[in-house]
Order: C-alpha cells, then structure tokens, then sequence
C-alpha cells in the first residue's frame, strides 16, 4: 500500500536536504499530489467554493475504512471546484455538496490536506510553507512541468 498524500509531505518535508525533498516527491508521484500542489499553490487557479472547512462528519469514511486511493478518486473532481472550470455552472450548494462528500470519504489528514489546497495555505503570508521546506520553487524543480509556463 502506498503513502497517503499527506504522509508524502511530512516525510518530504522532514528530509535534511533539498535534494532528498525532491526525491521523495518524484519518488511518490501521483495524480494526487501533482494536483493537490498544484491547486495549493498555482496562483493561477481560483477555488469557487467558500474559505475555510465546511461542516462535514469526519466518521462517515471510518464505515469503509481508509484508502489512499480515495484522495485519488477526489481528485479527480478538483475541475469542479475551481473557476472556469465545469463546475462554475453549477449551483453552489450542488458543487459545495460535492466538496463535503469527497471529504467525508478521505482520511481526517487528507480532508485536511484539501482545504488547505482549496484555502491556498500551503504558503502563509510569510512565506513559510505549512509543509517545512516545501515551497513553490522546491516544487517547481521537482516537478517541472506542473505549473503552466509564463510567456
């Protein structure tokens, strides 16, 4: 069973180097992670859903038991909450009630993992990454082609 998403991130973010935080990514290269870094920290993409954590029941996922596969599945609807995206015409209690949905289905750290990517608080204000070490440039070098070239 591999890693969870969140669990990628601590290791990297425990990593000594600059180097072995950029292995550990492409090491553990998802859909997922790509598009949970990616929608954290593009400021090209905008989330049209409200700030914050919705109310959602965390023990809902506990009748199924955890899957790291579920934030793969999640993932997979992150076009629907972003503007200009398909979900952009849709009701917001419909595209909001798919947000809750998907968090209920995914480990307490992953739901957490999302709302900071839907937030963009992967980067505080400071500058500090809420994952030590894992900042936009370190992401960048690691994976390369994730974010859309500036001309």
């Amino acid at each position: 069973m591999g890693l969870y998403v969140h669990q990628v991130l601590e290791k990297a973010a425990a990593a000594q180097t600059k180097e072995e935080k950029i292995q550990i990514l492409r090491d553990c290269n998802t859909l997922a992670l790509r598009s949970i870094l990616r929608g954290g920290m593009d400021p090209s993409i905008e989330f049209i859903l409200p700030e914050g954590a919705p109310p959602f029941d965390e023990n809902e996922s506990k009748k199924w038991g955890y899957t790291t596969s579920a934030i793969q599945r999640a993932s997979k609807k992150f076009k629907y909450y972003i503007k200009g995206g398909p979900g952009e015409n849709m009701a917001s209690i419909k595209r909001e009630k798919m947000f809750v949905d998907s968090l209920e289905t995914l480990h307490p750290k992953e739901a957490e993992l999302l709302i900071l990517m839907k937030d963009k608080k992967f980067i505080h204000k400071t500058g500090t990454a809420h994952f030590k070490g894992i900042t936009l440039k370190l992401v960048q070098e690691a994976f390369p082609n994730l974010f859309p070239r500036k001309e």
